[in-house]
C-alpha cells in the first residue's frame, strides 16, 4: 500500500546514468517515496543543503567529484543521513565502510527493482516493520505464558519460564513505544505469585535432597569450580553480589566478543541475603550445618552483615580438603569493596594466572542496588528496571571487572566461572510486620523472637533447622517475603513505606533472587 502525503519518505538518488534507472524511480513512487534525482556529486550536496532526505543512493564512479568525495561532503552536511553506495564492485573497503557507519549498505550493479525496495525497506521501515513483529510476538507470548501457570512447573521448568520474562524485559527495553512494559510487569508479578507457592511447597524437598538435579547455593563450587581444577589450568572465580539475570545478559552481551560462553542455572538458598546465600557457596554447606561445623567462623549472633562474610576464604580452603583437593600454590581470594583496590587488582590480575584457583567476589552491584535506596540522584537516573539494566550497563563498561575480564580473555589457559549469591526485587509493596526490638533489620527477611505477619505474604519458618537455618536461640523464628513485599513495622509504618517502596531489595523468595546464572568463559 502506498503511503499517505504526511508519511512519504524523500529519497535522493545520484547517479550519471540516471535514465536507465527509471523503473526503479517508477516502482519507488508506486511504494509511497517521494524520488528526486542528481546526475552529479555537487548537485546531490547543494540537495542534501537545500532539503531534507530520509536516504540517498549514490553511485561510487562518476566523473568529475567521485562517489567517496560526493559521500565525504554529504556526511559533513548531514551526518545521520543514512547513504547507500551503488558500485561495480565487492571491494573490501567498501564492506569495511559499511562496518564501520561510512556507508549504511552497498549494493552491487546490476540492481534491479526488488533490491532496491528491499534496500529502502531495510534501511527505512525496519523498526517499524521491527516492532509490528514484536508486539505480534510478545501477545502470543504473553497467552504461552497465562496457560504455562495453569499446570504445575518443576524446578526446570520455573528456569525456563523466567528466562523467557526476562529475554523479553531486554526486548522491550529498546521498544518502550509499544505501551507493552506494564503488561509485562503485571505477568511478572502473577508468576512472582505462583513462584512463592510454589518454593513453599518445595523447598524443604530441595534441601534434603543430595542428589537434587537442579544446584542449589551449596553446590555450586562442586558442581561448576571444582571440575575445572582437573586440567593444569588457572581458573578465577568471580561472585558478583547481588547479580540479577538480566544484569548478567547486558554484560553477557559485551562479554560474547572475548569469550565462549556457557550458561547454567541454580537456585539461591533461603534467605536469598549475602550472610546465608555467599557463605553457602564458599563453604559447600548450608548455614545450619556451617554453624555447628564451624561455630568459631560462622554465627547468626555477629554484629553485621559483613562480619559475617569475613571467613569466605578458609570455608573454600576448608570445602577443597573435605574433597581431598590439593592445590599448590594455595588459591587466592580477593575481596573488592572499593573501586581504587578494584583497579589495583586489574592491574595486577595477569600475575593470578600463576595460581591454580583465585576467587574474586565484586561488590558493587549490591551497592547500587543498596545505594539507589538511599539515594535521590541514583533514583532519577535508574527510575525503573530498564534504566537499572542501563547503569549497570554504564558501570561494567567502565569497571576494573571489565578490564580484568580484557585481560584474561588474552591467556588462553585461563577458564573463568561467574555466578552471583543472589539476585534483588524491585519492592512496590509493604507488608505490616510484628517483632520485638531484638529482630534482625532486613526489609526481605527478619530472624528474631515472636515475628508476626500475614501468611499470605511470606514464608514463616517456625522451625529453623527445617529450612537448615541456624536457631539462635530456641525461640527464633524467620520470615522471608513473597513477591514485591517488603516488611514495615506498624510504628511509622507510612513514613518507612514512602521510604523504602521502589527500591531493590533481596533476602526474599521470587524468581529474580533466586534463579540465578552460571557461566562458564573459556577465552576465544
Amino acid at each position: 500500500m502506498a503511503a499517505t502525503n504526511e508519511t512519504r519518505r524523500r529519497i535522493l538518488w545520484v547517479d550519471d546514468e540516471i535514465d536507465l534507472l527509471r523503473p526503479h524511480l517508477r516502482l519507488l513512487e508506486q511504494k509511497g517515496y517521494e524520488v528526486r534525482t542528481a546526475t552529479n556529486g555537487e548537485d546531490a550536496v547543494e540537495l542534501v543543503r537545500e532539503g531534507a532526505y530520509d536516504l540517498v543512493f549514490l553511485d561510487e564512479m562518476m566523473p568529475g567529484m567521485g562517489g567517496l568525495q560526493t559521500l565525504a561532503e554529504i556526511k559533513d552536511v548531514a551526518p545521520t543521513l543514512p547513504v547507500i553506495m551503488v558500485t561495480k564492485s565487492e571491494a573490501e573497503s567498501l564492506m569495511e565502510d559499511a562496518i564501520g557507519g561510512k556507508i549504511t549498505d552497498y549494493l552491487v550493479k546490476p540492481v534491479n527493482p526488488s533490491q532496491i525496495l528491499m534496500a529502502c525497506k531495510k534501511t527505512l521501515e525496519a523498526k517499524k516493520i521491527t516492532r509490528e513483529h514484536v508486539s505480534r510476538d510478545y501477545t502470543k507470548e504473553f497467552q504461552n505464558i497465562a496457560a504455562t501457570l495453569m499446570g504445575p512447573l518443576s524446578q526446570s521448568e520455573w528456569t525456563d519460564l523466567y528466562v523467557k520474562l526476562t529475554d523479553w524485559d531486554l526486548e522491550l527495553d529498546d521498544h518502550p513505544e509499544l505501551g507493552l512494559r506494564q503488561t509485562l510487569l503485571d505477568q511478572k508479578r502473577e508468576c512472582n505469585s505462583e513462584f512463592g507457592k510454589f518454593v513453599e511447597r518445595n523447598y524443604r524437598t530441595w534441601i534434603d535432597d543430595p542428589q537434587r538435579s537442579v544446584p542449589l547455593s551449596p553446590d555450586v563450587v562442586e558442581r561448576f569450580v571444582i571440575p575445572e581444577l582437573s586440567d593444569r589450568r588457572s581458573v578465577f572465580f568471580f561472585v558478583i553480589d547481588c547479580l540479577r539475570l538480566d544484569q548478567w545478559l547486558i554484560m553477557e552481551e559485551l562479554l560474547s566478543e572475548l569469550y565462549t560462553i556457557e550458561k547454567h542455572y541454580y537456585y539461591s538458598i533461603l534467605p536469598t541475603a549475602t550472610p546465608f546465600a555467599r557463605n553457602a557457596i564458599f563453604s559447600g554447606l548450608f548455614p545450619l550445618d556451617l554453624e555447628k561445623r564451624f561455630p568459631e567462623i560462622w554465627s547468626s549472633e555477629a554484629e553485621d552483615e559483613n562480619s559475617l562474610n569475613r571467613y569466605e576464604h578458609e570455608l573454600l580452603n576448608k570445602l577443597l580438603e573435605r574433597r581431598r583437593i590439593d592445590l599448590r600454590p594455595e588459591p587466592k581470594y580477593v575481596k573488592i569493596l572499593d573501586t581504587e583496590f578494584g583497579r589495583q587488582i586489574e592491574n595486577n590480575i595477569i600475575s593470578y594466572t600463576q595460581n591454580r584457583l583465585t576467587a574474586v567476589v565484586v561488590n558493587f552491584v549490591d551497592m547500587l542496588a543498596h545505594g539507589r535506596s538511599d539515594s535521590p540522584l541514583l533514583k532519577e537516573i535508574a527510575p525503573d528496571e530498564a534504566a537499572y539494566r542501563s547503569l549497570t550497563r554504564s558501570w561494567f563498561q567502565h569497571s576494573s571487572l571489565y578490564g580484568m575480564f580484557r585481560a584474561l580473555a588474552g591467556q588462553k589457559n585461563v577458564r573463568i566461572v561467574v555466578t552471583t549469591d543472589h539476585g534483588s526485587v524491585r519492592c512496590l509493596r509493604g507488608a505490616k510486620v510484628i517483632g520485638d526490638r531484638e529482630a534482625s533489620a532486613n526489609l526481605r527477611y527478619k530472624f528474631g523472637r515472636n515475628l508476626k505477619v500475614d501468611e499470605r505474604q511470606a514464608i514463616f519458618v517456625k522451625n529453623p533447622e527445617d529450612y537448615r537455618l541456624p536457631r539462635g536461640s530456641v525461640t527464633t523464628n524467620y520470615i522471608m517475603a513473597k513477591e514485591d513485599l517488603f516488611f514495615v513495622y506498624p510504628t511509622d509504618y507510612h513514613r518507612y513505606l514512602n521510604q523504602y517502596r521502589d527500591s531493590f531489595q533481596h533476602g526474599g523468595v521470587s524468581m529474580e533472587e533466586m534463579i540465578l546464572p552460571v557461566a562458564r568463559l573459556t577465552p576465544r
